[in-house]
Formats: C-alpha cells, sequence, structure tokens
C-alpha cells in the first residue's frame, strides 16, 4: 500500500469519527493531522503567527508577573492599577520590559508544536483517542518547551519587575540582583548585566531557577489545556447549528480551555515566578512565604491579569494555528476542511 492510500484511509477514518461524534451533517475533517500537513509552508506561518501574537500581548505578562511577584497589594491595587502606573511612569517602552529576550519562545515554540503533533501521531497509530493524545502531548510538549525557555524566561522576569521599582516602598525587594536600570540604557546592556549576575552569583544552575516549578505549573497546564480545547470543541460542535464557523467554535474552545487551566493552577504560577525572581531556595519556602502573606487569596492573587492573558492567548494562538494548518494542508484534503 502505498503512503498517500494509507494517508487518505487515516483521514476517511478520522472523518468517519468526525461523522459519528459532532452531530453535523456534512463530512469534513475536524482535527487536521501531522501528516496532511505540507511542513514548509506550516512551520514558517506559525513562527510568524506567534511573533505577532506575542508582539500584541505580551504587556499582559509584564503585568500578570509585576502583580504576583508584589507582596500583598504593596505596590498594585489590581490588572488596571498596574498598567496604568506603569504607562505613566515609563510610558509604552514599559509594558515590553524583557520582551525580547521572551520572543526566543518562538524558537522554543517550534520544538513545542512539533512535540505536540509527534506525540499524537505516535498515540494514533497506537489506537488512542483524540482527548488522550491531547493530554499527552500536551504535557510532554511542554516539557520539551520548558526546559529550552527557562532560562530566557529567568532573564526576561528579572528584566519584567526592575520598573517595579518606581513604584515600590523601600521595603519592597524588586531589584534582588542589584540590576543598574538608568533612563536611555539599552533594554539589551540590562539583559545582558542580569545574565552575567545571575552566572556570577550561581553559575549555570540560576539560568534553570524554578525549573521544577515551572514543569509543575506548565506541564500539567499544557496538558489539560490541550485536553480541555478538545472536550469543549466536541460539546460545542455538539450544540451549535451547522451554519456557525468551525473555526470560530475552535477559537471559542481555546480560551474556555484556557480559563480552566488558569483556575486549576494559578497558585503553580505564583510559586514559579517568586522563585524566579524572589530567589528563594525551594519551592516549599516559596510556598509557606506565599501562604504566611496571602493565605486563600494565593489562590486569586494575579489571577485577574492571568484570566484576562490566558483567553486573549488562547484565543489568538488557536486563531493562528488552526488558520494556519488549513492553509498548509495538502492539497487532497481542501475538500474536506470546514472554515
Amino acid at each position: 500500500m502505498s503512503d498517500s492510500t494509507g494517508v487518505t484511509m487515516e483521514a476517511n477514518s478520522n472523518l468517519a469519527s468526525s461523522n459519528r461524534t459532532s452531530g453535523i451533517e456534512g463530512s469534513y475533517i475536524r482535527t487536521i493531522e501531522w501528516d496532511m500537513m505540507n511542513k514548509t509552508k506550516f512551520f514558517p506561518l506559525s513562527m510568524l503567527s506567534s511573533f505577532s501574537v506575542r508582539c500584541c500581548l505580551f504587556p499582559l505578562t509584564v503585568i500578570k508577573t509585576q502583580l504576583q511577584v508584589q507582596h500583598k497589594s504593596d505596590i498594585y491595587k489590581g490588572m488596571i492599577d498596574c498598567a496604568m502606573k506603569i504607562y505613566r511612569s515609563e510610558g509604552v517602552p514599559g509594558l515590553y520590559r524583557g520582551f525580547w529576550i521572551s520572543s526566543v519562545q518562538i524558537v522554543s515554540g517550534v520544538f513545542y508544536i512539533s512535540t505536540y503533533e509527534g506525540v499524537r501521531h505516535i498515540l494514533s497509530d497506537l489506537g488512542a483517542g483524540h482527548r488522550l493524545k491531547a493530554l499527552a502531548g500536551g504535557g510532554c510538549a511542554s516539557l520539551v518547551g520548558q526546559t529550552i525557555i527557562v532560562p530566557f524566561d529567568v532573564i526576561s522576569q528579572h528584566a519584567m519587575v526592575l520598573g517595579m521599582s518606581a513604584h515600590a516602598g523601600a521595603k519592597a525587594d524588586i531589584n534582588p540582583l542589584g540590576i543598574k536600570s538608568w533612563p536611555g540604557r539599552s533594554r539589551l546592556h540590562i539583559s545582558m548585566d542580569i545574565g552575567r549576575e545571575i552566572l556570577r552569583r550561581d553559575g549555570f544552575r540560576g539560568f534553570y531557577r524554578g525549573y521544577t516549578a515551572s514543569l509543575m505549573a506548565y506541564v500539567p497546564n499544557s496538558a489539560m489545556w490541550w485536553a480541555f480545547y478538545h472536550l469543549y470543541q466536541d460539546e460545542l460542535c455538539r450544540i451549535c447549528p451547522v451554519w456557525v464557523s468551525h473555526l470560530f467554535i475552535q477559537c471559542v474552545a481555546g480560551s474556555l480551555g484556557g480559563f480552566t487551566t488558569t483556575i486549576l493552577t494559578n497558585p503553580l504560577d505564583i510559586v514559579r515566578a517568586r522563585l524566579q525572581v524572589h530567589r528563594l531556595d525551594s519551592m516549599s519556602v516559596a510556598f509557606r512565604e506565599l501562604w504566611h502573606e496571602e493565605k486563600l487569596n494565593c489562590f486569586f492573587k494575579g489571577l485577574s491579569a492571568r484570566l484576562v492573558q490566558s483567553a486573549a492567548f488562547s484565543f489568538s494562538i488557536i486563531l493562528g494555528y488552526e488558520t494556519i494548518k488549513r492553509i498548509a494542508v495538502d492539497e487532497q484534503y481542501k475538500h474536506q476542511i470546514r472554515w
């Protein structure tokens, strides 16, 4: 049997399964699989989409990080107050602190999506269900992505919180590395100083401070996000009229998945941020300090910013990701793709 015949049979199987579960008349492929796409189109467009989304939504990451690392509500009262204070004191550049270092995530994103789709493809051969494939693929993808990005994330977060000194009281420790940041100093020089200081104090291990916390926060987050994404997509396809755009359903499903996982993993994300910025010794120390400061409020600290960020990122990423998959799909499947 030729490869193309095997792929076509797999697509027809996927199509039949889709028709059985969706409750929507008409034949279409609900999930575009890895072997249905032209990778030379997919990867460049995927990187461009990721960079564009990051450019638009990065200020939410800065706001979220500054809210998470502050002591109680000593500096900012909430998301809007944080945004206004940053803008008044530093202008738009203040909302993009650490952007270029963080943009390395575009490269890690290629490894992330390759791992996700690769694991799904392997599990498809083993006969796994699509939700299990999404759960396992999302977890493995995050493990690979975090291993690549954590050093850059550490530097980026230190750069993000430097601007807090303009709003902080005397007791606030928001620059534990003692980095000098005067007006007119380039972001590149600041980032290089942060990297050198981390290397001087902690050696190479310092760039992986909070790595375990990152895995504990992001691996379950990624696994659950993809699983919830497919769960919500299935349910929305079942209840929505046939004329509703399938791409719109996927974007809404992504946002709902983002909301759900953000609420479930918020305390872990705060611990990760504090470990990396406040240079705490361990996760247990970070948890005890967070509980001592916030009590039950630790479940909600910075949650509004994370929910807005997660919903916006999830909607935008799925809009770009699923659109690019439709553009990159091989010609033989285009007539079975529904927008």
